[in-house]
């Protein structure tokens, strides 16, 4: 599977002959409160619309004459989508008042005093920079159980529940803990290594399946002129991306679970230590895009697409988002993480793969019916066809791609998808500690390692011991793999 080593006759993997650079760091971090991204207040009247009637045409039982209150992450997939899709709701229910459509990237900013007032919209696209913390809505009983919406007939096939539509792993993703599904992740991502086809075929390379091979390659750009890798500097939770599957395919998934488990002494783990020293290297080598860790994603992505370096971690969203930069000759592909080495548990094609673009409907939503509706009108083949094709992406339906001319991108990912079978990871860190995930062992550890001002070791002993205060913070909701 291209794990081997390139140092055969040495006797040694990986893991031995990478070699830190610096001492142990011996820095004391201060235990810090996990503070909630969302006041749960109780305030607000309960100015609910009364529910409609159920029928064949209105299973979840719409009230047709009431408005509909939608906000949209305006992102990297855009928001014309929702658009088209809210026009079906308004066809649908032609009595009530056109869809009231909102788009921003400060969901936080505006969504939180709406919240706090008790007047939250009444469907959500919590993503983006300022996305709400998932874990504490839930905790806090801030969202809708959306198991109505899962049990309703599919628009497509009436014969078919809505959950028996979806992608593998959807559904559980938005169940927290338990049966209830909180959470409706419309895109389907595929996370890892992205690069140009073109770029690499300018170096006569392949893209590298161990270590070795990418740290070689590396060498070989870095002698034209060109940087191995670059990343969102100012967003360096973006690297977990390709570093988490890199951890899980060194160390099985069970260290990935750990993780999110939040026990103790996980970030310790011999696979994290490993994976944290290999990348650390790309630093140490000077294989980073000069300037990476001032960047922003839009800025990164734009370095990478005018070719000043090979690989960047991301998520599929990237293909969209990038596209105003990208050369039509660029042939964007993704490939799984590169492996460590030949003692690696998981093998090389091992990829992150879930539902992406959470949707969440209040539960103080006026018109939560509503809410749910559209969700199911965004379920349909014909609206997820219209997403594929606007945004390069793959959706939630299973489904839906039949007819269309798939980009290099998209179908990378379809291979991707393909060549790793079972060997999907999933970490939840990022859905159910978002301040952890992103503040913490993002910006504070990982992107401190990255930008040369940490460590491995220093990086993973300031990570551990924010896992720890968010293990023992009393105030958070904690959730475990099942």
């Amino acid at each position: 599977m291209g794990s081997t080593s390139a140092h055969k006759n040495e006797g040694l993997g990986r893991r031995d002959v990478i070699k830190r650079s610096a001492a142990l760091g011996l820095i004391t971090v201060p235990t810090m409160s996990f503070l909630s991204a969302c006041a749960s207040s109780d305030s607000g009247t309960d100015d609910s619309v009364k529910k409609g009637k159920t029928s064949a045409k209105n299973p979840l039982g719409v009230n047709e004459t009431a408005a509909l209150d939608v906000v949209i992450f305006d992102g990297g997939f855009g928001q014309q989508y929702a658009i088209d899709a809210e026009k079906k709701y308004n066809a649908a229910f032609p009595k009530a008042p056109k869809v009231k459509h909102t788009a921003t990237q400060k969901i936080q900013s505006q969504l939180q005093p709406r919240f706090n007032g008790g007047t939250p919209p009444d469907l959500i696209d919590n993503s983006g920079a300022e996305q709400m913390d998932m874990g504490v809505l839930v905790g806090k009983k801030q969202l809708l159980d959306l198991t109505p919406l899962m049990d309703a007939p599919s628009i497509d096939d009436p014969s078919k529940k809505v959950r028996d539509t979806l992608r593998p792993g959807v559904l559980e993703m938005g169940q927290f803990d338990g049966d209830p599904v909180w959470i409706m992740y419309y895109a389907y991502t595929v996370y890892g290594v992205w690069y140009s086809q073109t770029a690499l075929d300018n170096l006569d390379a392949q893209y590298p399946e161990n270590w070795d091979d990418m740290l070689a390659l590396c060498e070989k750009a870095k002698k034209k002129g060109i940087a191995g890798w670059t990343y969102a500097g100012k967003y360096p939770y973006y690297l977990p991306f390709s570093l988490y599957p890199f951890i899980g395919k060194i160390g099985g998934r069970e260290v990935l679970d750990k993780i999110d488990n939040l026990e103790p002494n996980a970030w310790k783990d011999p696979a994290v230590k490993a994976a944290f020293e290999a990348y650390y290297e790309l630093y140490k080598k000077g294989y980073i895009l000069k300037g990476t860790p001032g960047m922003t994603h839009i800025q990164s992505q734009t370095a990478w697409t005018k070719g000043k370096a090979l690989f960047i971690p991301n998520g599929s969203w990237v293909e969209n988002e990038a596209a105003p930069t990208t050369p039509k000759d660029f042939k964007m592909m993704v490939s799984a993480p590169s492996s460590l080495d030949s003692s690696d548990k998981m093998p090389f094609g091992t990829i992150w793969a879930s539902g992406g673009e959470p949707f969440v409907v209040p539960a103080k939503a006026k018109n939560p019916e509503g809410g749910m509706e559209q969700l199911r009108i965004m379920l349909s083949e014909e609206s997820s066809k219209n997403f594929t094709k606007q945004v390069k992406s793959l959706s939630a339906f299973n489904g839906g791609t039949d007819g269309l001319t798939l980009s290099t991108a998209m179908q990378a990912g379809v291979d991707a998808l393909k060549k790793a079978g079972d060997n999907v990871v999933n970490p939840r860190l990022q859905d159910w500690y978002v301040k952890l995930q992103k503040e913490q062992i993002g910006v504070a550890g990982i992107g401190e390692m990255m930008a040369g001002r940490a460590t491995p070791a220093e990086a993973i002993k300031k990570i551990q011991a924010f896992a720890d205060a968010a293990a023992k913070d009393q105030s958070i909701k904690h959730y475990k793999h099942q």
